[in-house]
């Protein structure tokens, strides 16, 4: 079987995104950073160096996943520019 290098278009700056789409979400739904942080079990500290550096902070998949179950949103909506 022959194989190829294929071409995708990967937005390098997800992670990005993601944090915009965290802060925009928790907005949304009207909770404060610091609810946020206690309800996930992370620091709130950790929570807003997330949103405000944009992601360079970095978060683990599960970590996002209970920002999700928190804010009732869908994990790919996270991940919409």
């Amino acid at each position: 079987m022959t194989t190829f290098k294929r071409d995708f278009n990967f937005n390098i700056n997800i992670i990005e995104v993601v944090a915009k789409n965290v802060r925009k979400y928790r907005k949304l739904v009207g909770i404060t950073q610091e609810q946020l942080a206690l309800d996930i079990g992370v620091s709130n500290d950790f929570l807003r160096r997330f949103e405000t550096t944009l992601g360079k902070e970095g978060m683990s998949l599960n970590t996002l996943y209970k920002i999700s179950v928190v804010l009732d949103v869908s994990m790919e909506k996270f991940f919409e520019e």
